[in-house]
Formats: structure tokens, C-alpha cells, sequence
């Protein structure tokens, strides 16, 4: 089962909470998601659908569930 996951940097690095239209659909970011780019901004959230609302045929519904923290690409720490 492939999951999907996607970066702020994909998202255009939007920096207010709202609901904006992708080429995947409509995706709900909250001030939380964007407080966790903020701190970590390679994090990749995974993409999760929502159920359509019943009167909107405007496309599927997404918001935004567990991330990763990509990796440091700096080498680590270490006393000689």
C-alpha cells in the first residue's frame, strides 16, 4: 500500500492555516501543521483523505496526519 506524503515546500510554503486547492484536490492545513514546518521545515506529512462532503462535488478532501522528520544531512556530533 503505497502512502502518500507531502512537503511544505510542495505545498508552496504557505504560511496561514486555510484551504487550498492542489492539483490532487482541496487540502486543510491548520496552524499546528504550519507550527511543525516552521520547527521543521523538511518535515513530510502523510496525506489523508476525507470523507466528501455531501452537497460539494468540488473534488476529493485531504488533510494532513503523521510526519516524519527528514533526517539532519549535517554528520553527527562526535568528541575525539
Amino acid at each position: 500500500m503505497a502512502v502518500d506524503k507531502i512537503t511544505w515546500d510542495r505545498v508552496g510554503r504557505v504560511t496561514e492555516p486555510g484551504r487550498y486547492m492542489y492539483t490532487f484536490g482541496w487540502l486543510t492545513i491548520t496552524a499546528g501543521d504550519l507550527a511543525i514546518w516552521q520547527q521543521y521545515p523538511q518535515a513530510a506529512f502523510t496525506l489523508l483523505a476525507q470523507r466528501p462532503m455531501r452537497d460539494e462535488a468540488t473534488g476529493e478532501e485531504f488533510h494532513l496526519g503523521a510526519f516524519d522528520v527528514a533526517p539532519d544531512p549535517r554528520p553527527p556530533f562526535t568528541t575525539h
